[in-house]
């Protein structure tokens, strides 16, 4: 009877317990159904309230008179019809995240991704405790990671990338451990990685990506062992290098670049982390070799390790079938010796490859010719700064997929193959500082995708080839300090892109083309030290974009043409030319000059004493003899001034002009009387006059050009007649200059004349 009694009570307690759950789920339906058009939507809409009044035409959708699982960007379970899900992720919406978000008590999916809310994230998200994914990427938030958040402790991913969120990560986000997927750059956050962060066993991705983040990687991230994407790059992380890392045997993706990591990589790091795809520890403080079992990792795609202190020999990568990129820059890689390269040849296997960058290291020997055996899809070669010696293989070309090649500062010698001419892709060309010679080859006109072309410090010759004209890309043109000769092909002012053009320091010939005012871009033009000549192109002045100009060394004449709108300039060099008239006095008000050399000219006249001219320091006028006046600092003659009576100005110019022509007369008077020649003789024609005539015997042939009547006058033997006439006729030379600014005043003349009487007068008293 007990055991029948207490069957009924139990079949009782049981029917009581299922009408609770069916009362409670029924009450719990009406609930939630009951609020899905009142918490849900006035959630909702008071969100809207507080986006940017430009963006809410994006929302128009969300109103009462349209149904609340129908808005833009809202979804709804099935059977309650409660919003689960709010995706307006690239809307571009402005404005702050409303607190009532947190009212949407059934959302399991957030995204904002993408938009430019600014302001915080609110504390209220701590009642979402369905949300799984939370995405606020790429926003402008700000303030602190709220601890609240992690109350969410079924989140799955959560993703605030590319914000301004600063402070620390708090301790509490050990609570999330059910996390995969946990990225964090981008933002100003600081302090350590907390210890806390070992509890999320399932993370398959961590950044903390461009912070300001701190300290040494925590042992506790040995625990994550399902981790897939590790990145921390550009952070204040130190210590050496994490040895938790090498727990973590899952890593596809490993990256440390920028932070301040030291000591040596273990040997068998690639056995370790066999399923690595990317690798990359740059610009940190690494010592010791690359371990030689990163070839071990057939996976590997992309090894960065540039930017260290590695020391050693380059491992052979052959077995790297899938590698896309090597970078290896700036470390002490090499021994300068003939086995450097090596691994080079290996490389040939890595039929992937696309970049490949071993530049400033201490890498020596010759150049290997199975270079032309690498990759059809190599786009980057990059072996600058090294001390490879030998030269660039004639079949260089077989690399068709080439977009730069730098061999800058190396050992290299003989030509710059032809080849090169059917990289038509090619968009850098640097061999500069190396010991090349040959000609530079017609070929490089074709490749007309060409940006940079870096040729200087070497040893070219021959003429600069017109066909450079047809690179109209062209940005940077150096091939300075060559031996180049020739003319400036006019086929290079075509060039409307460039930037730059360095020539100087060669041997070209011939005058700066008119048609340099075409070239409206460049900021640097170089063509110093060269023979160029005649006068400096009017058109100079239409290259608004120059900030420098070396044109020193040449034998420019002529006046400086009108560069007035050249504003920008910082430095102007002019020196050592045949250049006159007076200084622009526009040159003070160049703003942004800071260097300008006039020195060893024929200018004249006032220098200016405003503006830049006030400071002696950025202006050079030496070896001007004309120059008069200026500021104190630069040691000129000062000026005379005329009275202000027009009749006297008129009167002092008048005898000026007078004294001008009576020095010219007497001048050729005295190249008529001691050669016995005259200026109308028939022998005498074009640039070949007395005055030539004469200045070309001085001082060897003076007897040759003199008249024959005076060294058979009587002159006392042993009398020096060559000495005698020599002076006199340089007398007469500089009476008879064409400009009457060079021709001698009339003091010079008769102290000189005095001088070579009391000299002859010397020489008879010697005699006797």
């Amino acid at each position: 009877i007990f055991t029948i009694h207490f069957a009924h009570f139990l079949q009782n307690m049981r029917n009581m317990k299922l009408f609770l759950i069916l009362s409670f789920s029924a009450l719990m339906s009406l609930e939630a159904f009951g609020n899905s058009h009142e918490s849900d939507k006035q959630a909702l809409l008071k969100f809207k309230s507080q986006v940017s009044e430009e963006k809410k035409v994006l929302l128009s959708s969300w109103n009462n008179s349209f149904p609340l699982c129908r808005w833009t960007g809202v979804t709804c379970s099935h059977k309650h019809k409660r919003v689960t899900g709010l995706d307006l992720g690239g809307f571009q919406l402005g404005g702050v995240i409303s607190s009532f978000i947190g009212n949407l008590s059934f959302l399991t999916s957030l995204d904002f991704n993408s938009n430019s809310f600014a302001g915080t994230i609110p504390q209220e998200l701590r009642n979402l405790f369905r949300l799984q994914h939370l995405n606020m990427s790429f926003n402008f938030l700000g303030g602190g990671i709220p601890a609240s958040l992690f109350n969410c402790s079924r989140l799955l991913d959560l993703s605030l990338y590319s914000n301004h969120l600063g402070q620390g990560l708090p301790s509490e986000v050990g609570s999330l451990r059910n996390l995969v997927t946990l990225d964090l750059g981008k933002n100003n956050l600081n302090g350590k990685i907390p210890v806390s962060l070992g509890n999320l066993t399932s993370l398959r991705l961590l950044s903390f990506d461009e912070n300001n983040m701190e300290g040494e990687i925590p042992d506790a991230i040995a625990r994550l062992t399902q981790m897939v994407v590790f990145a921390i790059h550009i952070n204040q992380f130190s210590g050496v290098f994490p040895p938790a890392i090498y727990n973590l045997s899952s890593l596809q993706s490993l990256d440390m670049f920028g932070n301040g990591f030291s000591g040596n990589l273990r040997p068998d790091f690639g056995n370790l982390l066999p399923n690595l795809e990317e690798l990359s520890l740059g610009n940190n403080s690494l010592t010791g070799a690359i371990p030689s079992t990163l070839a071990n990792i057939s996976t590997l795609q992309f090894l960065a390790i540039e930017r260290n202190s590695l020391t050693g020999s380059i491992p052979s990568f052959s077995k790297l079938q899938y590698l896309q990129l090597l970078d290896l820059n700036h470390n002490s890689l090499g021994s300068f010796s003939a086995g450097d390269l090596e691994f080079l040849v290996s490389l040939t296997n890595c039929t992937q490859l696309q970049s490949l960058d071993v530049a400033f290291n201490r890498l020596g020997g010759d150049f290997p010719i199975s270079i032309v055996n690498l990759s059809m899809n190599l786009n980057d070669l990059s072996l600058h700064k090294n001390s490879i010696s030998g030269s660039i293989p004639h079949d260089i070309g077989n690399l068709i997929g080439l977009q730069t090649f730098w061999f800058s500062e190396n050992l290299l010698k003989g030509p710059i193959p032809t080849s090169f001419g059917k990289l038509l892709g090619l968009v850098e060309l640097s061999v500069h500082a190396n010991r090349m010679s040959g000609e530079i080859p017609y070929s490089l006109g074709n490749i007309t995708r060409l940006e940079k072309l870096l040729l200087s410090n070497n040893s070219f010759e021959g003429i600069i080839p017109p066909s450079l004209g047809k690179c109209s890309h062209l940005l940077y043109l150096h091939i300075h300090n060559n031996k180049l000769n020739g003319i400036i092909p006019q086929e290079i002012m075509q060039i409307s892109t460039l930037i730059s053009l360095k020539m100087s320091n060669n041997s070209l010939t011939g005058s700066l083309p008119e048609d340099v005012g075409r070239l409206q871009n460049l900021g640097n033009l170089s063509v110093a030290h060269n023979k160029l000549s005649g006068k400096l192109p009017k058109t100079l002045g239409n290259c608004l974009s120059m900030e420098r100009l070396d044109l020193q060394g040449n034998t420019f004449d002529g006046t400086i043409p009108d560069i007035s709108g050249l504003v920008g300039i910082k430095a102007a060099d002019f020196s050592s030319n045949n250049l006159s008239g007076r200084i622009p006095e526009y040159l003070a008000n160049f703003n942004l000059l800071e260097y300008l050399n006039l020195s060893f000219n024929n200018f004249e006249g006032n220098v200016p004493t405003k503006g830049k001219f006030k400071n002696a320091t950025i202006v050079s006028i030496f070896g001007n003899k004309n120059l008069c006046g200026g500021v104190l600092e630069l040691q000129l003659k000062p000026c005379f001034t005329q009275p202000p009576r027009s009749s006297r100005k008129k009167l002092v110019i008048w005898v000026s002009i007078g004294i001008s022509l009576l020095l010219l007369f007497f001048g050729i008077l005295i190249l008529e009387l001691f050669s016995g020649k005259r200026p109308t003789d028939e022998m005498f024609g074009g640039d070949f006059t007395i005055r030539s005539c004469i200045r070309s015997a001085l001082p060897d042939q003076v007897l040759d050009v003199a008249d024959e009547s005076i060294l058979h006058s009587g002159l006392r033997i042993g009398f020096p007649a060559a000495e005698c006439l020599t002076k006199v006729l340089e007398v007469g030379l500089g009476c008879s200059e064409e400009s009457p600014a060079n021709r001698l005043e009339m003091s010079e003349v008769v102290k000189e004349l005095i001088s070579i009487k009391e000299r002859q007068k010397m020489n008879v008293v010697l005699a006797i």
